[in-house]
């Protein structure tokens, strides 16, 4: 939703609004609001105008807007839109399963307090003392809009609706007609799931004479089973996630952009926002509801990893481990890092994956071993490889990739007679501590010569 409102605000001058529609306080849930800056923050979608950007319209949490909507709820009682209800929780409880067991064509509230006194119902049973304001729907409500995304759009019957609860809070359908007023709101972006609550926000701007904002309703995220994604299931749903795995958030808006929105460019699926923006239109969003594939997903973060320099991608690795809690890299440690990039740029899928194929690189070469189901792949002649290997580094000058790969390879390849496949294995082993790492050579020059000897002598020692 935040993609899309933003993409829209940008491509028409106008301003992206994020409100806290925190109305309904059973269900908050600590640092949840906090999250939400965060991760807007993060994903390079800020709002023009909110809790923590302010604007002309605040406050921008209906929680602190409380007094803005008693005068609405009143005039829709004084006109006959509204009533009170004194109907109790196990009422209500009651009446619907009763009509469930009746299987009714249709349920919802049945105006038992309709046109009565509190004086009147408190004679009936299941009355509680505080009531609540419910819409009184007409026979003939508008059941069809016009939706930018869904063209011509039916929606059920509505019942009537509770606008005001016994708290005083308002309920989120009253709050956001009034609020979408207030603030100057002029399209109204949710998912499809609200289509059904559309009626009941037209006949509330009806009622009270408020301009209709145009509504976009979004086709729902499925699972690749084409089950509607649940966040209580589904990690994937909760956006930061995304953050902790090491996705970057280029790769993630770009993943959304095509989530039911063709590519800006025919047959081209890495694009950014400012094209997106450029290019954005309703009527390209397609209302099936779009598979969310992580596959997908994994190979636009690899596309967009390897098209950064090796410079901005270790200071996102470095960035993404500070977040995770890891020591702050020293000089040395930040050079290394740059060094090693490009090294595994190629491979990396994760800003997440970096860690466990660069931490030979950053290991202390005492704590560099090698498991024993790696050394039990190696060849019974492995010693023999090692001490080859040592008798031509230990002198050689200069100490860099193509130096040693030569020198290695004319005494282990073409003296000893070894496939280039064994012979490197356990210098491999010995400098990793692992038969799969990143290239072997480049990883030495890293390293440099002393610590490149001692793990190779540490390791021969163990054979």
């Amino acid at each position: 939703m935040a993609l899309f409102d933003k993409a829209w605000a940008k491509r028409t001058g106008g301003a992206f609004v994020l409100r806290i529609e925190d109305t309904d306080q059973a269900r908050l849930v600590e640092g949840s609001e906090q999250q939400i800056h965060d991760t807007l923050d993060w994903l390079g979608l800020a709002p023009d105008e909110g809790p923590l950007q302010g604007g002309d319209f605040g406050p921008y949490k209906q929680s602190e807007r409380l007094d803005t909507y008693r005068p609405f709820v009143d005039q829709l009682i004084a006109d006959g839109h509204a009533y009170h209800c004194w109907c109790s929780a196990e009422r209500l409880k009651q009446m619907r399963e009763q009509q469930q067991a009746e299987k009714r064509d249709v349920v919802g509230y049945d105006r038992l307090c309709l046109g009565k006194t509190k004086e009147e119902r408190a004679q009936l049973p299941g009355f509680q003392e505080t009531p609540v304001v419910r819409m009184l729907v007409p026979d003939d409500v508008e059941l069809t809009f016009d939706d930018l995304i869904n063209g011509e759009t039916h929606a059920p019957r509505p019942d009537d609706q509770v606008i005001l609860k016994t708290d005083g809070f308002p309920t989120y359908h009253l709050a956001v007609v009034v609020d979408d007023h207030l603030m100057g709101i002029t399209h109204v972006v949710r998912g499809q799931e609200w289509i059904s609550s559309t009626p009941k926000h037209m006949l509330l701007y009806k009622w009270l004479g408020l301009p209709m904002p145009r509504f976009a309703h979004m086709p729902l995220l499925r699972n690749t089973d084409k089950s509607k994604i649940s966040k209580r299931k589904n990690p994937a749903a909760r956006l930061t996630w995304f953050r902790e795995q090491g996705y970057l958030p280029e790769a993630l808006l770009n993943f959304l952009m095509l989530l039911g929105y063709p590519p800006v460019r025919e047959g081209e699926e890495v694009q950014t926002f400012d094209e997106f923006v450029a290019a954005f239109d309703w009527s390209k969003i397609n209302p099936a509801g779009p598979i969310f594939d992580l596959d997908k997903l994994n190979w636009l973060n690899g596309a967009w990893i390897r098209q950064m320099s090796a410079e901005e991608l270790a200071a996102r690795i470095e960035a993404f481990w500070a977040e995770q809690g890891e020591p702050t890299l020293d000089e040395r440690g930040r050079q290394l890092l740059v060094g090693a990039t490009p090294l595994i740029q190629e491979r990396l899928t994760l800003l997440g994956e970096a860690k466990e194929k660069l931490a030979f690189l950053f290991a202390a070469d005492a704590d560099i071993s090698a498991p024993d189901e790696v050394v039990a792949k190696l060849k019974d002649d492995a010693a023999d490889v090692l001490d080859a290997a040592l008798a031509v580094l230990e002198g050689l000058e200069p100490f860099d990739a193509d130096t040693i790969q030569a020198a290695l390879r004319a005494k282990l390849v073409d003296d000893l007679g070894i496939k280039p496949k064994f012979a490197f294995a356990p210098v491999r082993v010995g400098i990793t501590g692992s038969n799969v790492s990143p290239p072997l050579f480049e990883s030495m020059e890293l390293l440099g010569h002393d610590s490149s000897i001692r793990r190779l002598k540490a390791f021969r020692a163990t054979l």
